[in-house]
């Protein structure tokens, strides 16, 4: 005889449009299994699930109080076939809805959105969620839906005033339109993605503003999250430009927001968010720990303790002018600014100190700085598709390049953008070669839509302003641009792909251009036997210091750790190419007869010469770029120290500031002592034990550790 299951949705519910026959003992062992490991209330790779902690920040007790929160997972921790159930700091069991966005090879959780309601919570009681294994429950028989929001008497609008004539976007008719994309889905939360023409009192709509809106329901609480945004972003509309307006936003007949004279920039957005019905005040806290072991954030050293004047910063620069509307944020606007800040590095150093912090006033400005990157003129989104723009569809669109470059002989179109139509100046300007990380990790946490997007416009702008030839076309490769573009590139393309929902178009397309990107590298470099003997990026853009016969060490320290980035990730062809990348950091600590306190040199020379050949040895490299007042000196000796101006054992390039070279080159010997490169595990302990230390509890974006190299205490 034989059984019948049925398998599971990406989303982890029951289809039901196949049958698979399975033989009952198979059936039998397969759910024995699963309640033994389900028993462990563990991982099945034997290590704990997270906790959440939820505070109240009010002093009131708070009752039904809706939470939901993005949670990554490590490889095999959730497996396929089984589903999350939560545990309160009581011991009692809590329901939670767990909306599977994506799932790693193996069919496990790599990211969802969990979402439940706590009966109670006080400010001198915080709970802790502990999630644990549980069977897959069938798909519940009612979901919520935007019928029963709007039967329970939610609406909104969101009114512009441009030049005295008024343009209104109804989020009850929106709802109603039927044209409704469900984000979250279950018996206990609903919410739904839509967006809204602007009209006119005659029917007409703007045609470059729109709205667009999230709508969360807690299903028979009376409660709503109403994600607001703005955009000026259509790709392909004609005559471009800024608008200048009043806005207003209004929920249940009340006026939650309004600014006047706000100037909206094109390719730009901005978003708030309000709650109808009243907000919870919680602060969500996740387990940092847990995070960072699953490789969905870099191991950043969880030693540090940011301080609170860095925090009571963070959260009084939230006050200005920076975080309305078209604001920068925490981020600099003009991001081809020279010089060290925040912005750069894996992770900008607010969403570092959040990391490691887990404090509040870190979380709401990293997660108000993300709301914010929509400020930049880099958002194009396709009218056709109603989704950010993609490079398949337009493989010769560009910024940079000429309309003469934008011809595509399939289709014999110009894809060229169309021209500006009115002021197009905008004082935030967008630069590849410093775009911040801004929304990975506040998407990771939040499982927010707008983070999502916000990831999905910044990668694909990164590759497709390129000249389209320079990219060649469709393939997306970023080779041609200088050192740190391709190193931010690849970042942003890596995580982009890796937590980009599982049935998003995009998420194929983002690998589908990684994947082009690393073969590239691995051709001309890791598989390359002709390749240089530094494990240094030496294309177009990078030999170009001192008269064209120099690198940047820390860009190529900048594109080092991205690579290892991409590997931790899982993405395997990165493997090789860090592998290959970890002899420059590695040996500008260790080779014999390169001194190591220059290792976070500004420059390198790499020839003697424009037109010769590449230096054969680190020395040789060494000798054509060291200062020459330390020339016949023994590599850390007092004379060369006092010759510096220096201490014994300390690295030139600012080694004792959060963003000095040395600190560039932190995460690249990091990734190159988890590479397996020999020397890797030795060049790692010989940079820590250097004398000079960067203080990184203020901004900690380059605090990062290997995993498999115990790091000493400082």
């Amino acid at each position: 005889m034989l059984c019948s299951s049925y398998p599971f949705t990406s989303e982890g519910e029951f289809t039901m449009s196949k049958k698979i026959p399975v033989a009952c003992a198979a059936l039998g062992l397969l759910t024995l299994a699963l309640s033994s490991a389900f028993a462990q209330a563990g991982s099945v790779t034997g290590a704990s699930l997270p906790d959440v902690s939820i505070s109240s920040t009010v002093d009131t007790v708070q009752s039904n109080v809706p939470v939901t929160f993005g949670q990554a997972f490590a490889v095999g921790d959730v497996p396929a076939g089984a589903s999350l159930a939560g545990q309160l700091s009581s011991g009692a069991g809590i329901s939670l809805q767990v909306d599977v966005k994506a799932r790693h090879a193996d069919g496990s959780v790599r990211h969802a959105i969990i979402s439940t309601v706590l009966p109670q919570l006080s400010k001198s009681a915080p709970q802790s969620l502990q999630l644990k294994l549980a069977p897959l429950a069938p798909p519940a028989s009612q979901v919520a839906k935007p019928a029963d929001l709007l039967n329970a008497g939610f609406n909104g609008s969101v009114n512009i005033t441009i030049a005295g004539k008024l343009y209104t976007a109804s989020i009850e008719q929106a709802l109603r339109s039927g044209k409704v994309q469900d984000w979250l889905s279950g018996s206990q939360t609903g919410e739904w993605l839509v967006s809204a023409p602007l009209y006119d009192s005659t029917g007409l709509t703007h045609p470059h503003l729109h709205a667009r809106f999230a709508i969360r329901s807690y299903t028979g609480y009376g409660k709503a999250r109403v994600d607001v945004t703005i955009e000026n972003d259509w790709a392909y509309q004609p005559a471009p430009q800024n608008f200048t307006y009043d806005a207003e936003v209004v929920i249940g007949g009340q006026s939650v927001f309004s600014q006047a004279n706000l100037t909206h920039f094109h390719h730009t957005r901005w978003r708030k968010t309000f709650w109808w019905g009243g907000a919870p005040q919680t602060h969500i806290a996740h387990n940092k720990a847990y995070l960072i072991a699953s490789k969905a954030v870099p191991n950043y050293d969880q030693r540090i303790a940011i301080s609170e004047t860095a925090l009571n910063n963070m959260k009084n620069l939230m006050s200005g002018v920076k975080f309305q509307p078209m604001g920068p944020g925490l981020a600099e606007p003009g991001m081809p600014t020279t010089g060290g800040r925040p912005d750069i590095g894996l992770m900008p150093g607010w969403s570092a100190a959040y990391l490691l912090s887990m404090d509040k006033r870190a979380k709401d400005a990293t997660l108000a700085t993300a709301d914010l990157a929509g400020s930049w003129s880099a958002h194009y989104r396709d009218q056709k598709t109603d989704k950010p723009i993609s490079l398949h569809d337009y493989p010769y669109m560009t910024i940079l390049g000429t309309p003469g470059d934008t011809y595509n002989p399939a289709t014999r179109q110009r894809e060229a953008f169309p021209v500006c139509g009115g002021t197009c100046t905008n004082p935030n300007i967008a630069d590849a070669a410093h775009t911040p990380a801004f929304s990975y990790l506040p998407y990771l946490v939040t499982g927010d839509y707008y983070h999502l997007e916000e990831m999905q416009f910044w990668a694909m702008w990164d590759v497709f302003q390129t000249n389209p030839g320079y990219r060649a076309n469709i393939q997306g490769l970023v080779y041609q641009s200088n050192v740190r573009v391709q190193a931010w590139d690849i970042r942003n393309l890596a995580e982009t792909a890796y937590i980009t929902p599982d049935n998003d178009v995009l998420k194929a397309e983002f690998t589908r251009i990684l994947s082009n990107n690393l073969d590239y590298y691995n051709t001309t470099y890791s598989n390359n036997a002709a390749a240089n003997i530094f494990g240094a990026i030496t294309g177009p853009g990078a030999i170009v210091y001192n008269s064209n016969i120099g690198i940047a060490p820390w860009m190529d320290d900048f594109f080092t750790s991205a690579a290892g980035r991409a590997a931790e990730l899982g993405f395997s062809k990165a493997q090789p190419l860090l592998s290959w990348k970890a002899r420059f950091p590695v040996n500008r600590m260790l080779a014999p007869d390169y001194c190591w306190i220059f290792g976070g040199i500004y420059s390198l020379n790499l020839r003697a010469n424009a037109t010769a050949p590449l230096y054969t040895t680190f020395g040789q490299a060494y000798e054509a770029s060291r200062n020459p007042v330390v020339a016949g000196m023994a590599c850390n000796s007092p004379e060369m120290a006092k010759a510096l101006g220096l201490k014994v054992g300390e690295m030139t390039g600012y080694s004792s500031i959060a963003t000095g070279y040395p600190s560039n080159m932190q995460p690249a010997l990091a990734y190159a002592a988890d590479s397996g490169f020999t020397g890797g595990a030795a060049a790692w302990q010989k940079f820590m034990q250097r004398s000079v230390l960067p203080d990184y509890t203020a901004w900690p974006e380059f605090a990062i550790v290997p995993r498999t190299v115990v790091t000493p205490q400082r």
